[in-house]
């Protein structure tokens, strides 16, 4: 998707990189609008439709995005580290009183205390907590229980592989990479494609340039620290950490998405 410099405010086209961020997510997860539907689904079932959300890296604002177009009485505090992927949903966000965005590092015990507000009606995320290694996610999903209000609701739609299918986890990871290459050759754009796009926005540069600082170029693998575990050791590790009930509620054949019940 072409972009464009709006010259007249000083700033990019905020619609155009939230929409491109969209269709490059969803090179990746075809069924990435199967998955959030499912999570508003249960977030009503669980927390009403006027709830108030903490979107946990929340990157350019998607789940914030459709939570306020499906509810119009929510609230939502959008939390990351990303400089350009904040800078995007700010400037997507900026005439929106129902959203506000914290900078915050998820891995530093602190992050809970620059919240605006003690607790949530519902805490949602969704393909970014594989970036953290296991005991940081251990320990973040502890956390995440204390923001919570008794009756509040956790989700994590992510990638969770299940280690006990090795021939069908090849068989659909085949199959996905020969649809994304089909799709490339195409003209889709991948994460390293969007990011190169990114960088050659000059209302972007600088913002983009501080993310590479902190992550890593995405070109050279910025995802290597990550790890990633099934949907039944999320479940146990949500039940570790303090939530009533825990279960999956979604699944594809690579991904999936747990929900806790505080």
């Amino acid at each position: 998707m072409a972009t464009h410099l709006d010259t007249t405010a000083g700033h990019a086209d905020w619609q155009v990189w939230q929409d491109s961020w969209d269709r490059q997510q969803e090179w990746y997860l075809p069924d990435r609008e199967e998955r959030f539907r499912v999570m508003l689904d249960m977030v009503e079932a669980l927390a009403g439709r006027e709830p108030r959300v903490l979107d946990l890296a929340c990157g350019t604002g998607s789940i914030s995005d459709r939570l306020l177009r499906r509810f119009p009485a929510s609230r939502s505090t959008g939390v990351d580290l990303d400089p350009a992927l904040l800078t995007v949903a700010r400037g997507h966000f900026a005439h929106e009183g129902r959203v506000e965005f914290v900078t915050a590092d998820l891995t530093d015990a602190g992050w809970v205390g620059k919240l605006p507000h003690g607790t949530y009606d519902a805490v949602l995320t969704a393909t970014a907590l594989h970036w953290l290694r296991t005991p940081q996610l251990s320990a973040l999903y502890g956390q995440i229980a204390g923001v919570l209000r008794t009756g509040g609701v956790f989700m994590n739609a992510d990638h969770m592989p299940d280690p006990s299918t090795p021939r069908i986890n090849a068989a659909a990871h085949a199959f996905a990479e020969r649809r994304r290459e089909q799709e490339k050759a195409a003209g889709a754009r991948d994460w390293a494609d969007w990011w190169g796009a990114m960088a050659e926005e000059p209302a972007l540069a600088e913002v983009v340039e501080e993310r590479y600082r902190i992550f890593g170029d995405p070109t050279n693998g910025d995802h290597a620290d990550g790890e990633v575990q099934s949907a039944a050791w999320h479940v146990e590790a949500l039940r570790s950490a303090g939530f009533a009930e825990a279960r999956q509620v979604w699944c594809s054949p690579e991904d999936a998405m747990v929900l806790g019940l505080r």
